[in-house]
């Protein structure tokens, strides 16, 4: 089970946009995250009339590791850990290390 899923709201923790929000896209891999509007990097882009596509500069969203990521917490508005806990009813749930509560809804 992975502490840090596709659509999970984060917080970057260190880098050039610490203190900034945003939106998993997809998780590159075990190691690398895609957020919204995190890490853009402008790209030369050459026009590609086969896809329709003009050419120039564009921002990218380019991967992020995973360790300057914290999960976002609603209740304290900051950057959380994230833990697991088994509920009585046998499910595997992720926790916010601060305050227990349940980040799974």
């Amino acid at each position: 089970m992975q502490k840090i899923r596709k659509g999970d709201d984060v917080i970057v923790t260190t880098g050039k946009d610490k203190g900034k929000r945003g939106t998993v896209l997809r998780r590159v891999d075990d190691r690398h995250l895609l957020v919204e509007g995190i890490n853009r990097a402008k790209k030369h882009q050459k026009p590609n009339p086969m896809k329709n596509q003009t050419g120039g500069i564009v921002d990218l969203d380019m991967p992020i590791d995973i360790s300057n990521v914290a999960l976002f917490n609603p209740q304290t508005q900051k950057g959380d850990r994230v833990g697991f806990k088994a509920l009585e009813d046998g499910r595997k749930v992720r926790i916010f290390k601060s305050n227990g509560e349940v980040v799974d809804a």
